[in-house]
């Protein structure tokens, strides 16, 4: 399955269900092949996100510092971050939401 969020305030985006279904997740929605965020929603949706965002980020200084302490260096990682993964999502929620459009996927 392939997530395809549209909206009237920014070009399509798509995903896949892993990334997707993660997301999702990230902002307290199960995963669904079909669903809508309103207006009202993005804020939070958007600050869920950049929680989740700064949680792996921290996660990631505190492996690398730990891994300074004792003489070595942690390999780059090896999945894309939630911040690239995420980043085109919270662009898309902040110009629906300041555009009052609602995103769509699945329909």
């Amino acid at each position: 399955m392939l997530y395809k969020f549209k909206s009237k305030a920014a070009g399509d985006l798509i995903m896949t269900a892993p990334v997707g279904d993660r997301v999702m997740k990230l902002v307290g929605r199960e995963p669904a092949a079909q669903g809508i965020f309103l207006p009202v929603q993005m804020p939070a949706a958007i600050a869920a996100l950049e929680h989740a965002i700064a949680e792996e980020d921290r996660a990631r200084r505190d492996a690398e510092a730990e891994a300074a302490t004792e003489g070595r260096t942690l390999p780059p990682p090896k999945e894309v971050s939630l911040r690239q993964r995420a980043w085109p999502l919270i662009e898309m929620l902040r110009r629906a939401h300041a555009a009052d459009h609602d995103i769509v996927w699945g329909v």
